[in-house]
């Protein structure tokens, strides 16, 4: 299959018509998705100690008990 160069990728299609597509507005969601995400990056170190994000889960669900339960 022949790669496409960058001048083909600035072109649209013959049977598209660029009034198709209406007011395009490159990231018009980008804030709205960081605002409804929650990532929190690990340090190397900690990341090391669990295997995935369940591990990660339980073992803060396990701290909140125990503080909660000094209350």
């Amino acid at each position: 299959m022949k790669k496409a160069n960058s001048q083909d990728m600035d072109e649209l299609r013959p049977e598209y018509r660029r009034t198709d597509f209406g007011e395009l507005v490159r990231g018009k969601y980008a804030n709205r998705a960081s605002e409804e995400t929650n990532i929190v990056v690990l340090e190397p170190d900690v990341a090391e100690a669990f295997p995935n994000d369940k591990a990660v889960n339980d073992a803060l669900r396990g701290l909140l008990c125990v503080n909660h339960g000094s209350d």
